[in-house]
């Protein structure tokens, strides 16, 4: 056996994984901006345990919503929901951004926003000196439901997903999706990048990717399959992912109405890693 895998194979596995994540992202474990996001991700976590919680996401079914009970709630806005606020009559609580050509294009928009923006740690460049941004690790290839956000991160292919591996994180007993329509009115592969002609039927407002705008296709195959693995972590946990957009074409998530979901949900229910500690176990 070659000398280095001799001494590779004594390292402990957990700490050969520790080195290997510290390789792949340097500037997370050495840079202010790791170190504080880090920090806030411990401070986050489990601080909503029992709550429930409505991510927003950026579908023409918003339209068609009265989003003024949205206020009082704790709320997930994403992408360019900002475009919107005015009018739905709610500010987010949270704010999730992870798309590379939306940060790009509109990072001053994003940084402006009040509170917690979490943003992926490969756009960081885009959002410097900003002490309200949080930043993520993406992870490239399909992995496991992060119920750590401290950990990588798969996006799944959608905001959405990360925004609901975020409410784990943060406890939530029940995560209500809202303007996820899951259909776009667009022909090309998943992921390519096009230039939008305008006006934008696809989202809320019609300016949301105006004309010249570049802007990634949906993969809603991709967007299916985190879903799956969102709702599987949820319930093993003894928590709940509902879909309350207004004739969504997302059929992986049990359907609700958003009047029903806001009425219905237990504020006493917890997950289990929280009933196990007040019960003394583990």
């Amino acid at each position: 056996m070659p000398i280095r895998s001799e001494i590779v194979s004594r390292v402990p596995p957990g700490l050969r994984t520790g080195l290997r994540r510290v390789r792949r992202y340097p500037g997370w474990y050495a840079q202010e901006d790791g170190r504080r996001s880090r920090n806030v991700l411990a401070g986050l976590r489990g601080r909503h345990a029992g709550e429930r919680c409505v991510i927003v996401g950026n579908g023409p079914s918003l339209n068609r919503m009265d989003l003024s009970v949205l206020t009082g709630q704790t709320t997930f806005g994403m992408n360019r929901i900002y475009l919107g606020l005015d009018r739905f009559g709610f500010t987010p609580s949270y704010y999730v951004c992870v798309n590379d050509l939306v940060c790009e294009q509109f990072n001053r928009d994003i940084a402006a926003l009040p509170g917690l923006k979490f943003l992926s740690w490969r756009n960081r460049r885009w959002f410097a000196g900003n002490p309200d941004a949080v930043y993520l690790r993406s992870s490239a290839p399909r992995r496991a439901f992060a119920t750590d956000a401290r950990e990588e991160i798969w996006e799944g292919a959608t905001v959405t997903y990360v925004a609901l591996q975020l409410a784990y994180h943060m406890g939530f007993s029940k995560a209500v999706l809202i303007g996820v329509d899951h259909r776009f009115q667009v022909d090309g592969a998943p992921h390519a990048e096009q230039v939008a002609t305008g006006p934008d039927t696809n989202h809320f407002d019609a300016g949301y990717f105006a004309a010249g705008t570049r802007w990634n296709l949906p993969d809603l195959e991709a967007s299916e399959t985190a879903y799956r693995q969102a709702k599987a972590a949820f319930e093993a946990d003894g928590r709940q992912v509902i879909d309350a957009t207004v004739d969504g074409a997302l059929t992986v998530i049990a359907k609700e109405s958003l009047a029903d979901a806001l009425r219905s949900h237990n504020e006493g229910l917890q997950p289990a890693a929280v009933r196990h500690q007040a019960q003394g176990v583990g």
